[in-house]
This record gives C-alpha cells, sequence and structure tokens, in this order.
C-alpha cells in the first residue's frame, strides 16, 4: 500500500448559493489537487450529491457530511476524494461536524473535525464546550481545523481590543484536548474587514495525527489579507 495523500483545502467561502461562487472553489479544487475538502459558511441548508459535484468534482460526491445553516447563516461542509479517501462515522453537533476517514491507500484512519465558531462572546463559550465534549467521540488521531472565531493571543489582531477571558477560555481549552497546531506560512492574519485583522482560522492536531504526518503545515494561497484564508 502507498502512503496516503491528505492534502486539505480549507476556507470560509461565504456563501455556496451562487453559480460563480461555486465554480470559483471547484477551479481551486482542481488547481490544489486536494484530496480532503473543509468548507465553512456555505449559507445552505440542505446540501445532495448533485451539489457537491458541481462545486467540488465528481469524486467528492460519494463521501462528505454537513452542518446545515441557520436560514442563510452559517453551515460547514466536509468531503473526501473517493480515489483517497472514505468517510464512514459521521457526528454533528451544533458548531462541529466530525467525520471518520479512513484511507483507501494505507492502512490509516483518523478523526477529521470542521468548525465554524459563533459570534456571540455567550455562544463562544458553549463552543468551547462542545469542543471538550467531543474530544470523548474522537480517537487519539484528530485533527481540528476552521474558523474558530476566536483569537489565542494579542499578536493574533491589529489592534488592542482584546477579549482576554476569551482568550485564556481558548487557550485552556486546547490545553484540555491535548492538541499542537500547525504553522501558518505565508500570512499572519487570516481575516480583514478593512480595519481589523485577525487570525481567526486555524488547524489543531493530536500528538498521535502529528506522528503520522510529521510534515504537515498550513500554507496560505495568498499572501494578501482576504476575507478568510484558505
Amino acid at each position: 500500500m502507498h502512503e496516503q495523500k491528505c492534502l486539505i483545502l480549507n476556507w470560509n467561502v461565504r456563501g455556496l448559493n451562487n453559480k460563480a461562487r461555486r465554480k470559483v472553489v471547484k477551479d481551486l479544487v482542481q488547481d490544489t489537487k486536494c484530496t480532503i475538502v473543509t468548507l465553512q459558511e456555505t449559507k445552505l441548508q440542505s446540501i445532495k450529491a448533485a451539489d457537491i459535484s458541481e462545486t467540488l468534482g465528481e469524486r467528492f460526491s460519494k463521501h462528505f457530511a454537513y452542518l446545515p445553516a441557520q436560514g442563510t447563516r452559517g453551515g460547514v461542509l466536509v468531503a473526501v476524494d473517493d480515489d483517497y479517501y472514505s468517510i464512514t462515522h459521521a457526528e454533528h453537533r451544533e458548531h462541529t461536524v466530525s467525520v471518520y476517514v479512513v484511507s483507501t491507500q494505507s492502512l490509516v484512519s483518523w478523526w477529521l473535525t470542521v468548525v465554524y465558531g459563533p459570534q456571540g462572546d455567550t455562544e463562544k463559550i458553549e463552543f468551547m464546550r462542545e469542543l471538550r465534549d467531543i474530544k470523548h467521540v474522537v480517537s487519539d488521531n484528530w485533527l481540528l481545523i476552521g474558523d474558530f472565531n476566536l483569537i489565542l493571543q494579542a499578536e493574533d489582531k491589529s489592534n488592542d481590543n482584546l477579549n482576554r477571558r476569551l482568550m485564556g477560555e481558548f487557550r485552556c481549552t486546547l490545553n484540555h484536548l491535548e492538541v499542537k497546531e500547525l504553522s501558518l506560512k505565508g500570512r499572519k492574519f487570516t481575516w480583514s474587514n478593512d480595519v481589523t485583522q485577525t487570525r481567526i482560522d486555524r488547524a489543531f492536531c493530536s500528538v498521535e495525527w502529528d506522528l503520522m504526518l510529521p510534515d504537515s503545515a498550513l500554507q496560505a494561497l495568498s499572501s494578501l489579507v482576504s476575507d478568510h484564508s484558505p
């Protein structure tokens, strides 16, 4: 058996409800030759195989899971290229979807959790409790990725308007999860509204997952600060 080909495209797409945006995503999937796609803010309440084929390509339409949007807000999608992976189980929470990923190229399987964190402070606390609960579901081989809508430290924001309580709670949560962060190359911040820049899109993994793929890192597809970093 060959080693698994794990190339993940992660992106807050700000909606998949128009053909132009779907074409942009599909072109990016083809350009990056990714084998796993994780998208946040799909703004779709329902996603079918035909939607996946149009947005990602037919190879991704057999194995996918999603979290429905609430009205036109939110929504999470994870899909895998069936040449390389299958999804055998999915767990859905309010802000996360977790899937059990099985490699078709090697004798390897692991958990992948995709998150789209809420905006409100109270909801953020509940979100972090949700992350703690997920730890009891997933195995030691675990990757956690997405748009957390939280920062870890002052350097993750371009101004001094900081909620240090939430920053501390986020750090405590990650310590409880026993995960390490994958380094980000090519960009300091991942989100901007033309006034403030922050780093809220991140990826964390367990020690076991890191040992499985020890050279993993995040690579920004653009050096410019856009709405969200792929």
